[in-house]
């Protein structure tokens, strides 16, 4: 619309003004704050993300490091298999204490400063281990690095879950997931870069180098801010809001986050709530379902022997024919390379196609691949052809595995626990995916001089058989879904509340969709 020009009595004239065209302008400017509020947004949650997820490059990297220094460790300290596997395996064990220290010393400094300890710690241990002159020593070192790795792989899922708006919470909190294999392939890397150099000199700058991504974790801690939700239960209000503000692209968005959050807390505070503990152990059945999801997918991620074909996989392939040290290590890049990719295809999936159909097709191609393996270690011996097989059966295995096994599970474990629950019942899964893989890990060796190495990857198809049973009977979809109405859903049952309460999310998820 266009008001026409007026002359005045002095004779001169106003200009004509187009209303329509100025309140176009007012629109796009306002269109503009909006798309630079939302860039900001994303920006911000991904560099919270990125940061938070820096410990897990440490387990990451000790795993793949560990595979390769192991076989200069061997010659310089003369330890026995025995001894391989306990320093192998122990981490794990170790790594359990520092898990479930981290859920109660989360809930009492912070989710954000619990990272801080778990690096502090880790760096502790690296260090004793890279000038360790004895295998005692070497356990020692070892000891402090499993508390250090226990504590951040279970507290990251936890913030950034608690950080990450609905629509991204999934391809956020698969972040740690990609920091450790791309920590395993830094540490493949390592091994072949430094094994040129002496028996005694090696190992140990392979070891070293794993204390530079915690440093980077000093700078991550002034830039990320606490979790919402710890400081909501902890009556900072106020600045919960300020950081939901930050990292959701609306602000009547972070208003409705706030007010659900407050309600969970709520009823933290409420006289009829037993001790976090308490209920963990004698849980109701709505508590019942969450700790068979999040504790069983967290087993059976570690019981299909996923960390026994990166830790050994310089066995497997010698086991298949490959002899040299230096082309052993070589293949294990491609390993390394191989899950890492995979998991970066995992990571852009896991909201769009959702948690459980990844599930699926992870625990259905690691069944195929383990049992393939198996059939080719036993009955195709030493040729180029065994070889090849065994190769390409284990980066499939690795693919699969980092497709929806790998991420998923700490996603799942993140999101379905309610807030007062939500730290020290993630630190229990994290204790069974924990005790699972030390197990595996201390057990590998043993188990292969008994049953052979294909009979042990035999068991493996099998249980990972099982693992896709568990997923299509018990795992519920929780993508597009809030925390808070993740819990609703358990507590409705596990399909029939989950209808009702995703129609909460369907607008959200049609207008951001093709946004994040």
């Amino acid at each position: 619309m266009t008001l026409p020009a007026v002359e005045n009595d002095g004779g001169s004239v106003f200009p004509a003004v187009s209303i329509g065209n100025k309140r176009n302008k007012y629109q796009r400017m306002d269109s503009d704050a909006e798309d630079n509020h939302r860039s900001r947004s994303r920006k911000y949650v991904m560099a919270c993300a990125f940061f938070a997820s820096l410990n897990n490059v440490l387990l990451g990297y000790d795993v793949g490091v560990m595979s390769g220094a192991v076989l200069f460790i061997q010659q310089d300290l003369n330890i026995t298999e025995v001894q391989t596997e306990v320093l192998i395996g122990s981490l794990s064990i170790i790594s359990l204490f520092g898990s479930l220290a981290g859920g109660r010393t989360s809930d009492s400094i912070g989710r954000k400063w619990t990272m801080a300890l778990a690096a502090l710690v880790f760096q502790t241990g690296a260090a004793v281990m890279a000038v360790a002159p004895s295998f005692e020593v070497l356990m020692i070192g070892r000891t402090f690095a499993g508390i250090g790795i226990g504590l951040g792989v279970m507290i990251a899922p936890v913030y950034i879950a608690e950080i990450s708006p609905t629509v991204a919470r999934g391809f956020l909190t698969s972040f740690p997931e990609i920091f450790i294999n791309l920590g395993i392939l830094l540490g493949y890397v390592s091994n072949y870069a430094f094994s040129g150099l002496s028996v005694h000199i090696s190992w140990r700058i392979m070891l070293a180098v794993g204390i530079l991504p915690s440093v980077f974790i000093g700078f991550a801690l002034c830039v990320i801010p606490e979790s919402p939700r710890w400081l909501v239960l902890k009556g900072q209000v106020d600045k919960a809001r300020e950081v939901l503000m930050k990292t959701n692209e609306r602000d009547d968005e972070a208003e409705e986050r706030l007010a659900e959050i407050q309600l969970a807390a709520a009823k933290t505070e409420g006289g009829e709530e037993r001790p976090v503990w308490r209920e963990l152990l004698s849980p109701s059945p709505t508590v019942r379902k969450m700790l068979i999801v999040g504790f069983g997918i967290q087993c059976f991620q570690q019981i299909t022997g996923i960390d026994a074909t990166v830790y050994y996989s310089p066995e497997i392939l010698k086991e298949a024919g490959i002899q040299d040290e230096t082309k052993l290590l070589a293949a294990t890049v491609a390993v390394g390379i191989t899950k890492t990719l995979f998991i970066l295809i995992a990571t852009f999936m896991i909201d769009s196609v959702g948690r459980k159909p990844l599930l699926y097709v992870s625990t259905i191609g690691m069944t195929l691949c383990l049992f393939s393996l198996s059939f080719t270690l036993t009955f195709l011996g030493q040729g180029t052809l065994g070889i090849a097989l065994a190769l390409l059966f284990v980066c499939g295995n690795v693919a699969f595995f980092s497709i929806g096994m790998g991420p998923v599970c700490w996603v799942l474990t993140s999101e379905i626990f309610p807030l007062r629950l939500r730290a020290q019942a993630s630190a229990l899964g994290a204790v069974g995916n924990r005790v699972c893989s030390g197990l595996v890990a201390m057990s590998f060796l043993s188990v292969s001089r008994a049953i052979t190495v294909g009979g042990t990857f035999f068991v493996f198809s099998l249980v990972s058989a099982l693992s896709v049973v568990f997923v299509y009977m018990l795992v519920p979809e929780t993508s597009g879904k809030s925390l808070e109405q993740i819990e609703l859903m358990f507590q409705g049952g596990m399909e029939m509340k989950g209808a009702e309460v995703e129609l909460g999310d369907a607008e959200r998820l049609v207008r951001k969709d093709q946004e994040f």
